[in-house]
């Protein structure tokens, strides 16, 4: 603390000081004229400067010594800069943005010799000078557009970088104090406070700060709409020398706004109220003892420290007022209990004693797919009902998360902030600014006036990041979410919890200067009940963290996302209640006291049924070892089994060997950590064992599987009796390591990209190659590129693989091997997967990488493959080949694109299908709007499926049934039905997965000829979505229509009222964590039969929907009576398209269609970054209703089309040349 500063603290602790009165009405009184403005200087200067009262300190600096002079005879301890706006945003106004740093520096100067030279005639009555930071002319929180509440006319930055020009002026020019004065935005004030302190530590240096905002009138709020409170909680992160209010209104109609934060605010209290309200000729009536009267009053009662005037006051009435608190004794500052104090506009604050912050979740993009298709399609409106909605449902804070892919998350945040400014309802309470991207939350507390919440920052990339963020944060005026996570991974045992809080606890109080009581731990819930014994005390040590935190870390609080621990019991709401009110009970006891809560699933602890709460508290607390057991036997609704089987056990009588080739070949697990064991103890070596028995077995099974006398049930059944072999012998193995060990075929790093979650086909692939004696690296799903790329060097692969089923995967495949190009990779890469092509491959992905670059159709060439790839023999002949047969692909596909005849877009819509609307009306849904469906009955489910895919996905190709008579597979194919049917009833018995659905059907007509608009309601005023469609552009033969899905739907100005339905469908609730298991008990093929039979159920789920919604819910077809063949083959009324799938073949219409169904808060399925669902055995689509309805493909588009999609959907033609790739009729220029 500098002498003067110390000077100031110390006449502040001992009487109140006089703040100077209006330098605009004082200056008004001089009379001057557009010369006397000018000057000689400014002369000739092109634009008016009449008004212009700061470049007085330029050209008449004597009038404004003068001023200062009077003021100082007055009485006044501190002088204000005649500067309030010399900032390049106000000085805009008058052309002369270039003299801002000269004219802070000049108002400085005059002051300072002004303010000296009085002290030096009273060296007992030093003066002071203040520093005027005004508003600028613009306001970062309102629209000035009435007609687009969020558009803005000045940014964050822009505000910041013209305050820190005023300020360097002003500092140069010798203020002892900074003050952000006649503050109507508290946002624009924020922008100021960042500046000066980033110009302090910039400057190794600190004046003290004055606020003082403006109450406009008797709302008691600020031009942006904050209470006094609320607006103390937004600027108070700037520690200020005082908080006050000055301008607008008189000290009659002021004082209850300065008591109110005299009462709240830790720090000094200043005002410089207006000398009355104006008359009608905009002249100040109140005289200096009339003013003097109601301060002497405020003095009196404790409410000042700091006190002046405004406008139209002048020296006399600042003499008055001088007088009027000589001798009374400055207010002492009130000893504050620490709390978090967030504001919107309204204040919200959280100490020991508040009750459980339930924080809204639903404005989030992950969370809510409903609520992400409203922000994709534009439909903000909609998005601020979201909002409201939570607000009215009484969240005290709103999540707020912008994350999805096809989203510019910084663009979508910044305009939903500045629209929920403008809905008063919505903007009360806090924000809470969720992203897993830096930049998205620095643009989202860029747009927020109110103290927020960030969500979140951990120390996953280090300290220093850490660090850097967190003063961050504190400069922006904002609490944080701390994720207990740091550089070695997230905390998942009490140890870990407390350690990671306690270091970064210190690190923020004592290194950043964090107030602890903004600080809010997430020391991570994880689910409970798993099966895994590590993960049977993760309640425990989080409730046990959260007592240590609250006893550890004074003042911190404790939050975290309390659904996460019922996750094992996805499919049981009664159970999953009961665990979140026992947990939250038990949480809460403890000290958590925020957190993102489903009201919907809490029930009263008080009223659970004793046995169901005692079995679950056993779960919670790890009470007894068999509590997981007790509590799923307890949560069983049927109970049942597979008949038993006679096994011939003959084989057991054979040599260890021989029994170890058997099981290996038939897939038998039973006796297999039994024979293993005996082989150890027989061989010289446990890695003997895997040389010899197990490595001859495993080459059985790759011989018979090479020559297709064995199949890919099989194979991965042998890979999982190997594994658990395995499993077994490693201690033995590690213990006995030697140099010079047998190594493997070679390391593959497989992954399916980044947005897709697939991977059945990928872990099929794996397996085989494991069982071919290739070291697998499988990286799982939705792998970023230089995730994928630091893995291939940190393990040495020799071969990259890729995998992916949604079309925007291929892209990401492409991109991946630009990398491998630009990284200097030399490593073959493989290509795999539903959605990929040969043709794909040698025209999009191969010319990106010189090195060899291989599609692989089917698991059972990917042997083939890798074993010419890693041949030093084979190899050149091999990548030679692929080479040349990729150009001439290449060739023929453009050959083929320049040989096929397209229409330009205009004529391909003039050739739409033509429905004679006049003589058709469109069926009246009987059950309009949206239903869920939870918990549905898995048996029926079962009866629906179609089986023909579930064969193909396992590579035996053939229709069901027949295909179980087939000479070559049926044998195969009837053990894996066998295996099928057995576990299918398991699933359904035990409850495995939940099947959930919500679907809506709403007013629809087809708009732009492309296009479809979906309605709120009957009104059709309103649009629920837009869902954008492509139609063919190939020439057809005579009397065959261009197709488009819109051509079956009314269009709106054929006045028809015409409807749609939209569905999103799962059987996967539960579905990660119970595969997780089987591999993690080395059970390969269990997981990917689990899987597989999720798939059929969710396909099967879309078909019984379907036909649930034709009969009952629309019921257009309330007759139909098909049989299940019937059904699969599609001979009903009407279609289901799905984005992705030919006739609308682009993905991201399922955003906005997630969105109005709020698909992931209603079912819990998700959109990754590229579209695919989570989780992957989900269905999703529309219900389009007229007879004529069919399905067709796209195909390829031309360029008009591409252009014209663009412009509908708000995008730009790379954007959309990148989501249409697949279907480009041409090549993109970049």
């Amino acid at each position: 603390m500098s002498n003067r500063t110390a000077l100031l603290h110390s006449l502040l602790a001992q009487r109140i000081l006089v703040l100077d009165g209006a330098m605009g009405t004082m200056i008004q009184s001089y009379k001057l004229s557009e010369a006397d403005y000018r000057g000689t200087r400014f002369a000739d200067f092109a634009h008016d400067l009449k008004g212009n009262n700061d470049l007085l300190s330029l050209t008449q600096p004597h009038i404004i010594r003068e001023i200062h002079n009077k003021y100082l005879a007055a009485g006044a301890d501190i002088l204000e800069t005649n500067s309030f706006n010399a900032t390049a945003i106000s000085m805009a106004d008058y052309h002369m943005e270039h003299l801002v740093p000269e004219l802070n520096f000049t108002a400085a100067q005059l002051a300072r010799e002004a303010a000296d030279a009085a002290t030096a005639q009273n060296p007992d009555k030093p003066r002071f000078v203040a520093g005027v930071l005004g508003p600028t002319s613009r306001t970062a929180t309102i629209s000035p557009d009435v007609n687009d509440p969020g558009f803005r006319n000045v940014t964050f930055d822009q505000l910041r970088t013209a305050y820190l020009e005023a300020i360097d002026g002003l500092v140069k020019g010798g203020v002892d104090i900074l003050i952000v004065e006649t503050v109507f935005d508290t946002l624009n004030a924020k922008a100021a406070l960042f500046a000066i302190e980033a110009y302090f530590e910039a400057h190794q240096l600190r004046l003290p700060v004055m606020i003082s905002g403006t109450i406009t009138d008797a709302s008691g709020r600020t031009l942006s709409g904050q209470t006094g409170e609320a607006f103390w909680n937004s600027v108070r992160h700037a520690r200020p020398l005082s908080i006050g209010f000055n301008c607008a209104l008189g000290p009659d109609l002021l004082r209850q706004y300065v008591e109110e934060l005299s009462n709240k605010a830790d720090v000094f209290i200043s005002s410089h109220p207006n000398a009355g309200l104006p008359n009608a000729f905009g002249e100040y009536d109140m005289d200096g003892a009339q003013m003097a009267v109601h301060i002497g009053e405020w003095a009196r009662a404790g409410l000042l420290n700091i006190v002046g005037g405004c406008c139209g006051t002048t020296p006399a009435h600042i003499a008055a007022i001088a007088k009027a608190v000589e001798g009374v004794a400055p207010r002492i500052p009130p000893v504050v209990e620490p709390a978090m104090r967030l504001s919107g506009l309204e204040p919200f604050n959280v100490s020991k004693d508040s009750l459980f912050v339930n924080v809204g979740e639903r404005t989030n993009v992950t969370g809510s797919k409903a609520f992400a298709r409203m922000i994709l399609e534009g439909r903000y409106d909609d998005a601020l009902s979201v909002a409201r909605q939570q607000v009215e449902n009484g969240a005290q804070v709103i999540d707020i998360n912008m994350d999805e892919g096809m989203l510019d998350a910084e663009a979508a945040m910044v305009r939903f902030l500045h629209l929920i400014a403008s809905e008063p309802d919505i903007a009360r309470v806090p924000i809470m600014i969720d992203s897993s991207k830096w930049s998205v939350i620095e643009a989202g507390l860029k747009c927020i006036q109110g103290k927020g919440i960030v969500n979140s920052i951990s120390m996953k990339e280090g300290e220093a990041e850490f660090i850097e963020r967190a003063k961050l944060c504190r400069r922006y005026g904002a609490a944080v979410i701390v994720m207990a996570f740091d550089e070695t991974g997230q905390a998942d045992t009490y140890a870990r919890k407390t350690e990671i809080c306690a270091r970064a606890y210190k690190l923020l109080t004592e290194t950043v200067g964090f107030p602890p009581e903004d600080i809010i731990f997430d020391p991570n819930i994880f689910a409970v009940a798993t099966g895994i014994e590590e993960h049977a005390n993760y309640a425990v040590d989080f409730i046990e963290a959260t007592r240590w935190i609250r006893q550890n870390l004074p003042h911190a609080h404790v939050s975290g996302g309390v659904s996460n621990v019922s996750f094992s019991f996805r499919g049981n709401d009664a159970v999953r209640e009961a665990i979140h009110t026992a947990f939250l009970y038990h949480a809460i006891q403890a000290g958590m006291d925020m957190g993102i809560v489903n009201a919907g699933q809490l029930g009263v602890y008080a009223n659970l049924d004793p046995e169901l709460k005692a079995r679950v508290e056993d779960v919670l607390l790890n009470r007894r070892p068999d509590s997981t057991e007790r509590l799923v036997a307890f949560a069983e609704n049927v109970k049942g089994g597979a008949k038993e089987k006679i096994v011939d056990l003959a084989w057991r009588n054979l040599p260890v060997n021989e029994r170890l080739s058997h099981a290996l070949v038939q897939g038998i697990t039973e006796f297999i950590v039994e024979d293993t064991e005996a082989a150890r103890l027989e061989a010289e070596r446990p890695l003997h064992v895997i040389e010899g028995p197990l490595m001859a077995g495993m080459n059985v099974v790759g011989d018979l599987f090479g020559a297709g006398k064995m199949f890919l049930p099989q194979v991965v059944k042998s890979a999982r009796v190997m594994k658990q072999a395995v499993a077994h012998l490693i201690p033995f193995i590690e213990a006995d390591k030697r140099a010079g060990d047998a190594q493997s075929a070679g390391k593959i790093v497989m992954a399916t990209v980044k947005g897709d979650v697939h991977d059945i086909g990928k872990n099929i692939v794996g397996v085989v190659l494991g069982c071919n004696g290739y070291d697998i690296v499988d990286l799982g799903v939705m792998v970023p590129t230089q995730k994928i790329l630091d893995a291939a060097r940190e393990h040495k692969a020799d071969i990259i693989g890729l995998s992916g089923l949604i079309t925007p995967s291929l892209e990401e495949m492409a991109h991946v091997a630009k990398e491998m190009q630009r990284q200097g990779f030399t490593i073959p890469l493989l290509i795999g997967g539903a959605t990929t092509s040969m043709a794909h491959t040698a025209v999009k992905i191969e010319p990106n990488y010189e090195h060899p670059v291989v599609y692989v159709k089917d698991a059972s060439r990917a042997v083939g493959v890798c074993t010419q790839l890693l041949s030093n023999d084979l190899r050149g002949a091999f990548a030679a080949d692929i080479k040349a047969d990729y150009a001439k692909t290449r060739e023929r596909h453009l050959k083929h694109k320049s040989d096929t005849v397209r229409l330009p877009l205009a004529e391909a819509r003039a050739n739409k299908f033509k429905i004679n609307w006049t003589r058709y009306t469109p069926p009246v849904p009987k059950q309009p709007g949206i239903h869920v469906l939870k918990a549905y009955d898995l048996a029926k489910l079962a009866e629906a499926i179609d089986w023909t895919p579930f064969f193909a996905s396992w590579e035996l190709h053939g229709k069901f049934p027949k295909i179980l008579d087939d000479e070559v597979v049926g044998t195969e194919a009837t053990k894996l039905y066998h295996d099928a049917q057995a576990m299918l009833q398991k699933m359904i018995a035990e409850n495995w997965v939940e099947a959930r659905a919500v679907f809506g059907l709403f007013p629809a007509n087809s708009v732009n000829d492309d296009d479809i608009a979906i309605y709120v309601d009957e009104s059709r005023k309103k649009m629920l979505m837009v869902w954008h469609n492509l139609r063919q552009q190939m020439k057809k033969p005579e009397g065959r229509a261009n197709l488009c899905l819109a051509d079956f739907i009314a269009p709106r100005e054929s006045g028809i009222k015409d409807y749609l339905g939209a569905f999103v469908v799962t059987a996967g609730i539960g579905e990660d964590e119970r595969a997780k298991a089987f591999e993690a008990a080395h059970d390969d093929y269990s997981a990917i039969l689990f899987k597989s039979l999720c798939d059929r159920l969710a396909e099967a789920f879309a078909e019984h929907l379907h036909l649930r919604v034709r009969k009952e819910y629309w019921g257009y077809a309330s007759e139909e009576a098909l049989a299940n063949d019937d059904l699969i083959a599609e001979k009903y009324q009407g279609i289901r398209p799905a984005p992705g799938y030919p006739a609308c073949p682009e993905h991201s219409e399922k955003a906005p269609l997630f969105k109005a169904l709020d698909a992931a808060a209603q079912i819990g399925v998700k959109l990754t970054e590229n579209f695919a669902m989570w989780p992957g055995a989900a269905v999703s689509g529309f219900y389009l209703s007229h007879p004529d309805s069919q399905y067709f493909a796209v195909a390829k588009i031309e360029r008009d089309q591409v252009e014209d999609y663009a412009r509908r959907k708000g995008w730009t033609l790379v954007e959309a040349e990148r989501w249409l790739a697949p279907n480009l009729a041409y090549q993109p220029e970049n």
